[in-house]
């Protein structure tokens, strides 16, 4: 059992996450709660997913994440005829030394962009499942540890797009959340247009923080207090999807972990050493609906997952936290 966060450091917390969405916005105008989730699934050591039509900043804000750190980056350009060996590196004979040398691909990074992942085929998306899950790569039989902390930030086009593979369940179940971008409103297009008039944002940014830092903030939320009706409020979430008419698929055991750990990340990037019921709310759509299958009858009446998500969000009754007990517990 570990203890809570100290003041002090949920202050250095709050203070590495607000230049983070500082320096991200600068580059993604008008957008906010975007930026905040993101950067909660960075801190609870999840995976990104951006979902949208191409052209609206998926991989803007992928890059803005990348730059805004001083960490190694690497970036996959998803193509049909992509390998597994290119992204997780290949083992070369040396003629001089007669060895194989391993030369490790973009997985070994600090922060992954995966840019129109959907276009890869199948075979290709799935050497992401042991990278993402174990943070770690297997190469001819030989097991590589990724470096901490690990990001992938995916994109990927409607899979009703030209050319695109739809990503299996079990992939989609890897990645923490799943975003839309959306178009911009006009006031933030207008800003837009204004600030790459001359020159792209993108090649001004410079880093706010680096890998160590990030880490030990990734530590102190891990830390954060989850009272006991708030966790049985997330399995309640979770339970609920299961057996909803709504859905052929509900969430996993998975999705109830990782949305508890976005909950606490959310709760620290607060100032907060416990999370709220509120938490959770905010984040259950994103956490939850991409990894849920809707019925035949969601489907013909024009529901979305993320519609289902809402109806059981809002139809769950909210627990009560006791107030003060967080402050004398402990947290795993």
């Amino acid at each position: 059992m570990s203890s809570l966060p100290t003041p002090d450091e949920l202050a250095g917390l709050v203070a590495v996450t607000t230049r983070l969405r500082t320096s991200i916005e600068s580059v993604v105008t008008g957008r906010p709660e975007l930026v905040r989730t993101s950067l909660a699934v960075l801190l609870a050591e999840g995976h990104l997913l951006l979902e949208d039509v191409p052209g609206v900043g998926k991989t803007t804000l992928a890059k803005a994440i990348a730059r805004s750190i001083d960490a190694q980056v690497g970036r996959i350009q998803f193509t049909p005829d992509l390998l597994p060996s290119d992204l997780t590196g290949v083992n070369i004979f040396r003629a001089q030394t007669h060895e194989f040398e391993f030369r490790p691909g973009p997985v070994f990074a600090h922060v992954v962009i995966g840019d129109e992942i959907n276009r890869a085929s199948p075979k290709t998306q799935s050497a992401l499942l042991e990278c993402m899950q174990e943070a770690q790569a297997t190469v001819d039989g030989r097991s590589y540890p990724l470096p901490r902390p690990f990001l992938v930030v995916a994109t990927q086009n409607p899979v009703e797009m030209e050319g695109t593979y739809p990503l299996p369940e079990a992939q989609r179940d890897r990645f923490m959340a799943r975003l839309t971008v959306g178009y911009p409103s006009v006031e933030a297009e207008l800003d837009m247009l204004d600030a790459q008039e001359l020159a792209d944002p993108l090649a001004r940014l410079r880093p706010v923080t680096d890998a160590a830092e990030i880490q030990r903030c990734i530590d102190v939320a891990r830390r954060l207090h989850a009272a006991p009706s708030v966790k049985r409020y997330v399995v309640d979430l979770v339970t609920a999807s299961r057996s909803d008419p709504g859905l052929r698929l509900g969430a996993s055991p998975r999705a109830a972990i990782q949305l508890l750990r976005a909950a606490k990340s959310a709760a620290a990037m607060a100032g907060r050493d416990h999370v709220l019921p509120d938490d959770v709310q905010e984040l259950a759509v994103a956490v939850l609906a991409h990894r849920l299958l809707p019925s035949t009858e969601s489907r013909l009446a024009g529901r979305t997952t993320q519609d289902v998500v809402a109806g059981i969000v809002a139809r769950t009754p909210l627990p009560t936290v006791e107030p003060a007990v967080h402050a004398r517990r402990t947290s795993g």
